[in-house]
């Protein structure tokens, strides 16, 4: 979803541009503020990644330390 708008907010600045017009700066802000959204939710999803293999990790180490336990 987050791309849809990226792209939305680079053709509104294409279409100004091509007009021969400045944008505004909220125009402009507002592109910044989808791209620093988009970049942050990027690094969240790999932190978010990074936290389950270590879960994933982690569960396994306890399965098999339950395991040697139980003989």
């Amino acid at each position: 979803m987050k791309k849809i708008a990226v792209v939305f907010a680079s053709a509104g600045l294409l279409a100004l541009a091509a007009c021969g017009e400045k944008p505004a700066n909220e125009t402009a802000n507002a592109s910044n503020a989808v791209v620093e959204n988009v970049v942050e939710n990027a690094a969240n999803a790999s932190e978010n990644a990074a936290n389950a293999a270590e879960n994933a990790a982690n569960a396994a180490a306890n399965v098999a330390e339950n395991a040697s336990n139980a003989k």
